[in-house]
C-alpha cells in the first residue's frame, strides 16, 4: 500500500507543478493617474512579453504594449503607526509607546507610455513582496531601467 502511495505522489506532484499558473500576476491597488478608475481599488497587473494589462473584476482598465512603456518609477511611503499606537495605549502605555516607534512601508510603482496620440500614466500600491517582481518584470519587457523616485530631488 505505501509503495502505491509513494507512485501516485511521484506522478501527481509533477502534474501539479506543470499546471501552475506561469503567467506573471500580480495583486496591486490602483493609486491614481489617467485611467478611468477610483483610486484605492483593488486590481490584478498582468505582465505579457508584448503587453501589459491592468484588469478589475476580469475587465480591462488598460492595455499597454511593452514597446509603448516610456518610464517606469518607483517610490515609498514611510511613516510612523501612530494611530495604532495610540489604541495600544489606551490598553498598555508600554505596548503603545513601543507601537510608536515602528514603522510601516508602502511601496509604489509608477508607470508612463506612449502609444501614438495615447498617452497614460498610472502608480500602482505593491505588495512588499511582490514590488521587486513587478519592477524586474517590467524592466524585462520595456527594455526601460526603473528610476526610483525619492533619490530625485525636486527644487522649487
Amino acid at each position: 500500500m505505501k509503495c502505491v502511495f509513494a507512485v501516485i505522489l511521484c506522478v501527481a506532484i509533477p502534474f501539479a507543478v506543470f499546471a501552475a499558473d506561469t503567467q506573471n500576476d500580480f495583486k496591486v491597488t490602483y493609486d491614481g493617474g489617467s485611467l478611468p478608475e477610483k483610486a484605492g481599488s483593488s486590481a490584478k497587473l498582468y505582465i505579457n512579453a508584448n503587453t501589459v494589462r491592468l484588469a478589475k473584476d476580469n475587465t480591462d482598465i488598460a492595455t499597454i504594449p511593452s514597446s509603448a512603456i516610456t518610464e517606469i518609477s518607483y517610490g515609498q511611503d514611510v511613516h510612523r503607526r501612530v494611530g495604532a499606537a495610540i489604541g495600544l495605549a489606551v490598553i498598555s502605555l508600554g505596548i503603545g509607546g513601543l507601537m510608536a516607534l515602528t514603522k510601516s512601508k508602502k511601496h509604489y510603482v509608477g508607470l508612463t507610455w506612449v502609444d501614438g496620440d495615447k498617452k497614460g500614466g498610472f502608480a500602482m500600491q505593491c505588495d512588499k513582496n511582490e514590488y521587486r517582481g513587478i519592477l524586474a518584470a517590467l524592466e524585462g519587457v520595456s527594455g526601460k531601467k526603473a528610476v526610483n523616485s525619492d533619490a530625485m530631488t525636486v527644487k522649487n
